[in-house]
């Protein structure tokens, strides 16, 4: 697209590296799970943490150390006892002839000090966007634990990720679908185990971005998007795929959950291993064609009542709604 990467991508000195052998380790630890395993991507990311907070990591910084290799032996041998425990003996040579060539490619980046840069350029009065990763029920501290991944995904991420003070951030966009999908294993009170289920999916297109699989779909939990809205301290939401709602003669939204005989309207501490079924809220779906509408006005009037009744229980506004893939399908509220 005629983006010069070399150019415009910037790498922090402090970003962990994932190394073959923690690929190994993810497979050979969810493999030992069974029927218990968390659904992960295999990607290497949760023992690539482990390493970060057992301060063992390798970090891109450390790539123009001499002692680089040597560093590298160490924490490869440690991995190999742990998958020796795992009778892991899955072949990575392949894996590392791969690292080690985009190790050299990393080395010709732009590697810097990234707190100082974006704090550099905020004094500049430049403008900063941060981009979270998954959802913020994945966050190892405040999602549906233990099925989460391994790093902070909500806002507060931001500062210890970017290394930028809290009150340096002025806005956060809370982004969600229209309705709700999930990957892998975990808790999903409104997941539908029917038709409507399937719709959905083949509608939205619901397949892992990262791993191809089939998403879980249902319809939106105003529970858990009032939870996220509360720890992120979303500003205004964007929402997405609302057009994948507009053959649907109905509409269903979750307001509360029913546990252990209770109605409670709030994420409780644990959600695995108890049931919980959602309280419905029913409404009437718009039954139209809304890809090509650009503004407000051409909304139909059942869809700005979804939208309505959302904004009151959230009481943050969705201020943005999306109606399709294209950049220029989306309407200001």
């Amino acid at each position: 697209m005629g983006v010069d990467v070399k150019k415009n991508l910037f790498i922090s000195e402090r970003t962990n590296i994932i190394i073959p052998s923690h690929r190994a380790l993810d497979k050979a630890s969810e493999l030992a799970k069974g029927e218990s395993k968390i659904g992960s991507t295999l990607k290497g990311i949760g023992p690539a943490y482990m390493d970060k907070t057992g301060r063992n990591a390798l970090r891109v910084g450390d790539l123009l150390n001499k002692n680089f290799i040597s560093k590298y032996i160490t924490l490869r041998m440690k991995h190999q006892k742990i998958l020796d425990s795992f009778n892991f003996n899955e072949d990575i040579s392949e894996m590392e002839t791969e690292f080690f060539e985009a190790l050299e490619f990393l080395k010709t980046m732009n590697i810097i000090n990234c707190e100082y840069f974006i704090n550099d350029q905020i004094s500049k009065g430049k403008k900063v966007l941060a981009e979270g990763a998954q959802g913020s029920m994945l966050d190892i501290d405040f999602g549906t634990f233990p099925f989460v991944t391994s790093s902070n995904t909500i806002s507060a991420g931001v500062c210890t990720g970017l290394g930028i003070a809290p009150k340096l951030i002025n806005e956060v966009f809370g982004i969600t679908k229209a309705y709700c999908t999930r990957v892998g294993s975990g808790p999903f009170p409104t997941e539908l185990h029917n038709e409507v289920g399937e719709e959905l999916r083949k509608l939205g297109s619901e397949f892992g971005a990262t791993t191809g699989r089939p998403r879980r779909c249902g319809w939106i939990d105003l529970v858990a998007l009032k939870y996220t809205c509360m720890i992120n301290g979303v500003t205004q939401i964007i929402m997405t795929k609302a057009d994948i709602l507009d053959t649907f003669k109905e509409l269903e939204l979750g307001i509360a959950y029913e546990m252990e005989g209770k109605e409670i309207d709030y994420v409780p501490f644990q959600l695995v291993g108890t049931p919980v079924a959602p309280i419905w809220k029913k409404m009437q779906g718009w039954n139209i064609d809304t890809t090509k509408m650009k503004n407000e006005k051409e909304l139909p009037a059942t869809m700005k009542t979804y939208i309505d009744f959302i904004n009151k229980y959230l009481g943050v506004p969705v201020k943005y709604v999306s109606n399709g893939p294209g950049r220029d399908q989306i309407v200001h509220i």
